[in-house]
């Protein structure tokens, strides 16, 4: 399983932008589909996005969810082992402890609904968006 560490979190005002980070170890990170996910209090942990493997693919195919769509984005440098969630245009609805979750595959795409497959998970980091 990978180690993973969320960071980034924070306090941002309606309109406003975060990226959260989140750094992968021991394994490369090529072999993993990663995704993000939220958690609202009182509200089952959802999907936000996730980014394939890049064992065949440089880029990798990402998916989101349709309350993020336009505003999201999610990449991974391999290189660094690192994965990242641009989050613009935030709101009050979008505040949630998120994580960072990955699962091993070769596949060109991730699955962001079939939250059982993710098998390695980090800490979580809170975002709050506040005036």
């Amino acid at each position: 399983q990978l180690q993973l560490v969320e960071s980034g979190g924070g306090l941002v005002q309606p309109g406003g932008s975060l990226t959260l980070s989140c750094a992968a170890s021991p394994y490369d990170l090529n072999y993993y589909a990663i995704g993000w996910f939220r958690q609202a209090p009182g509200k089952e942990r959802e999907g936000v996005s996730c980014i394939s493997a890049t064992v065949t693919s440089t880029a990798g195919n990402a998916v989101y969810a349709d309350s993020v769509e336009g505003r999201f984005t999610i990449s991974k440098d391999t290189a660094k082992s690192m994965v990242y969630l641009q989050m613009n245009s935030l709101q009050p609805e979008d505040t949630a402890i998120y994580y960072c979750a990955a699962y091993w595959s070769v596949k060109t795409e991730c699955r962001l609904s079939a939250i059982h497959e993710y098998d390695s998970w980090g800490q979580g980091t809170q975002v709050t968006v506040s005036s």
